[in-house]
């Protein structure tokens, strides 16, 4: 099977290579299946080249699920045929392909309940909710919330936990979904596609954005004073800058980025931050026992084959999801 590689800069393209490196810390995986997500995209595009500095051609896939096939001579708690899943870290990306190698702290045993199939649409949006969540909006019982796109992969999950957390939960959706963000317990739902959100809701704790622009600055009005919008599609800050450890005059270009949003946001007395999630296997495991205990549950739009990763990229680019999360299956049997 021909692993899926992505050249920066030029369409992505099927191309064959080599197995990966094991190392003293990695674990190889059989890939049984992937996920598609907008990361893929803004790193096959560039959007964080000067952060994120891929060599070409490399493999993209933020998500991954599968079966270990080898372990590292420092490997711990992991062994062959264990099923696991992952979001490798950055620049060790690769889950469009056959094999992935991945640094143990990256990966976490497969929930029980779900299917390789299935944990293949979890890792980095669930990392992403309890990141923003639960570690960096510190969301406890009795606080407001207000998701943007909740029907979306990311959205969907984050509508659980924050439930989870207990926190009363508002999101934005179309009527078609509608039905499906109230049964993942969304307490108010606004159909943007009759309604503005910025006038009917109003003291929220956090907002969390995922479609930027006005979308984001109207998102500020509906915070209460000391509230925090975090957005995950930008623009960037200092701390994204410094979360990757990059030079400390990106920091400054960051803070130029998003100066005019922390300006609006400080005159309404609330707060801006970019986020970006961290890979992390010892969340995954906490994760995973909500997604076993019922808590969480993947939401799936559809999937395709290895051979049409392309397509299924496509399908998330050009909006055509309805749902959840596009899954790229490796084989025939994901169970």
């Amino acid at each position: 099977m021909a692993p899926f590689a992505a050249d920066l800069g030029v369409d992505a393209r099927a191309a064959e290579v080599p197995e990966p490196t094991v190392g003293d810390r990695d674990v190889l995986v059989r890939v049984s299946a992937a996920s598609i997500n907008p990361l893929d995209k803004m790193v096959r595009n560039g959007e964080f080249k000067q952060l994120l500095k891929y060599k070409r051609p490399f493999v993209l896939g933020h998500d991954v699920a599968g079966v270990v096939t080898r372990v590292g001579s420092a490997v711990h708690g992991l062994e062959v045929g264990d099923e696991v899943y992952a979001r490798p870290r950055d620049l060790r990306i690769g889950g469009f392909a056959e094999f992935i190698a991945i640094d143990m702290d990256d990966v976490a045993p497969k929930p029980a309940s779900l299917t390789l199939h299935e944990a293949a649409a979890v890792p980095l949006v669930a990392l992403a909710a309890w990141q923003i969540l639960v570690d960096r909006a510190h969301v406890k019982p009795g606080h407001k919330v207000l998701i943007h796109a909740g029907a979306g992969g990311l959205g969907s999950t984050v509508i659980q936990l924050a439930k989870h957390l207990g926190a009363t939960v508002a999101t934005t959706t179309n009527t078609d979904t509608e039905k499906l963000v109230r049964s993942l317990g969304a307490d108010i739902v606004v159909d943007y596609t009759k309604e503005d959100f910025s006038k009917v809701l109003s003291g929220y704790d956090l907002v969390l954005d995922s479609l930027g622009g006005a979308n984001l600055e109207k998102s500020l009005t509906v915070l209460k004073p000391g509230g925090l919008a975090i957005s995950v599609v930008g623009p960037p800050d200092a701390g994204f800058a410094k979360q990757l450890g990059a030079p400390s005059f990106l920091g400054l270009v960051m803070n130029t980025l998003s100066r005019k949003i922390r300006k609006q946001a400080k005159a309404l007395g609330v707060r801006y931050q970019f986020f970006f999630m961290q890979a992390n296997g010892s969340q995954l495991r906490k994760l995973g026992a909500l997604y076993d205990s019922g808590k969480l549950r993947p939401i799936i739009d559809s999937t395709f084959p290895f051979d049409q990763t392309l397509e299924a990229m496509a399908h998330v680019e050009q909006g055509r999801t309805k749902a959840g999360k596009v899954v790229v299956s490796m084989g025939p049997d994901n169970d």
